[in-house]
């Protein structure tokens, strides 16, 4: 009787055995990552090294790098230092300091949050979660929209990559300014008057809720420069491209009609979607253009784009977005072709 209880002990403890491989199996598995996408990349380069080096020898090729290398080179240090500084506000300032410095009157706080922007660093990426903390916290929503619209287009970062990217135009660094504040208070003075609270959609939870700040701003850094970075290439792709690929005579015909010019460039700033950091070495690049058609690029570009749409679909609802984002862009191209004949 004795012996019979005994084995029964041991048979509870190989299931608890048995599922701990299984993880060690799914680990030494095929996975696709980035090193491995990495190291396929460069294998096909070098293998295929003589006919890349055949097909950039060509003068239209060796015309898409200079301005590809060029855009790229000129943008990245304010690309990173944006980003940095925009972490850095995101992580480490609490958004109740802007509940509080802001006034108690949302008509006044409307323009005192846009020119809020103009003091605090921050790209489009950091500017939606931002807007969103501020609302969650009692911020009227007017004026985070202002907010919203203001800080990627107005920051020093940006406006002191616009002069450096308009040497001999000094005055495009005051019409972007101008411009975008205006636009930014008309859209918040907008949703004072027209906007609903059921059209807003919070997160209930900060983004980087749970971690220390060192981690989420390690964190936000490395989103932002990956994904910003990303556009920036793209966008640097997309203008040596239309410099060195589109026929000369189509380029002149849409920059010799105002209306064309101004519409083609606010389009290709949605579709684009740089970070407002380097979207004016884009937009310099672009010689053909007027300066009215390329201020609409710089005013359009930081307050809607496809990764924006994407972005305030996330935060504030899908309604909000579908709402927001036609009335923004319809404004923003007002907002240039008026600030373009007043100033330049």
């Amino acid at each position: 009787m004795a012996i019979t209880t005994e084995p029964a002990a041991p048979t509870t403890e190989p299931p608890s055995t048995a599922e701990t491989p299984a993880p060690t199996k799914r680990e030494g598995g095929w996975q696709f990552n980035s090193p491995l996408v990495l190291t396929m990349v460069l294998l096909v380069v070098v293998l295929a090294q003589g006919p890349i080096r055949q097909a950039l020898s060509a003068p239209v090729m060796q015309s898409w790098m200079t301005v590809f290398v060029a855009v790229v080179v000129q943008a990245l240090p304010f690309l990173v230092l944006g980003v940095l500084l925009s972490a850095a506000i995101a992580v480490f300032v609490p958004p109740t300091f802007f509940a509080r410095a802001l006034p108690n009157n949302p008509v006044l706080a409307v323009p005192v949050a846009g020119m809020a922007g103009a003091i605090l660093p921050g790209c489009e990426c950091a500017s939606v979660p931002v807007a969103g903390a501020l609302v969650r916290r009692g911020v009227t929503p007017a004026a985070a929209i202002a907010f919203l619209l203001s800080a990627p287009a107005i920051n020093p970062i940006v406006l002191t990559a616009t002069a450096v990217a308009f040497p001999r135009n000094p005055e495009m660094v005051v019409g972007r300014f101008v411009g975008s504040l205006l636009v930014a208070c008309v859209m918040g003075w907008l949703w004072q008057r027209l906007g609903r609270t059921d059209w807003l959609r919070l997160p209930a939870h900060e983004p980087h809720e749970g971690e220390t700040k060192g981690a989420a701003f390690w964190g936000s850094v490395r989103h932002d420069v990956m994904q910003a970075g990303g556009f920036l290439v793209l966008g640097a792709m997309s203008a040596a491209t239309l410099k060195a690929v589109a026929p000369a005579s189509w380029l002149r015909t849409a920059a010799d009609n105002p209306v064309v010019a101004i519409l083609a460039l606010s389009v290709l700033a949605v579709l684009l979607s740089i970070c407002s950091e380097a979207d004016a070495f884009v937009a310099a690049s672009l010689t053909q253009f007027s300066l009215t058609a390329k201020l609409a690029f710089l005013v359009v570009g930081p307050m809607i784009d496809l990764k924006l749409f994407a972005m305030q679909a996330g935060t504030f609802g899908r309604g909000f977005a579908l709402r927001f984002a036609p009335a923004t862009f319809a404004l923003a191209i007002a907002g240039a072709v008026v600030t373009g004949a007043v100033l330049l």
